[in-house]
């Protein structure tokens, strides 16, 4: 019987809950914006190809935004150097993320009124 030689990723705990939070926005993305799709498709008028393009492009920059925060995250774990939960960039990089979606539900309401 072979035995391997697997060692434990660094800090596994925190890229797992890294990527768990990725992965979280991207699902509250696409649930988002499949409905949005959707709802309006059931209204009965034509939709306007310009409310799906918004509403795909502002789910893609939420996509997006939080790829690069999760990369931001993972640099920050795998530094090594103690990081204070204040830091300025990552707090940052949390706030546009947070008006990016709040402008992906903006876009949502916009698509169901249209």
């Amino acid at each position: 019987m072979r035995v391997f030689n697997c060692a434990m990723i660094r800090n596994y705990a925190d890229h797992a809950s890294n990527e768990r939070t990725f992965l979280a926005w991207v699902r509250t993305t696409i649930a988002v914006v499949g409905f949005g799709v959707a709802a309006a498709r059931l209204g009965g008028a034509a939709p306007s190809p310009w409310a799906d393009a918004a509403m795909l492009g502002s789910g893609a920059l939420v996509v997006a935004l939080a790829y690069l925060r999760m990369r931001m995250i993972r640099l920050r774990i795998d530094s090594g150097a103690e990081a204070d939960d204040a830091g300025p960039r990552a707090d940052a990089m949390l706030a546009i993320l947070v008006i990016a979606f709040f402008g992906l539900l903006g876009t949502f309401a916009l698509r169901l009124s249209v």
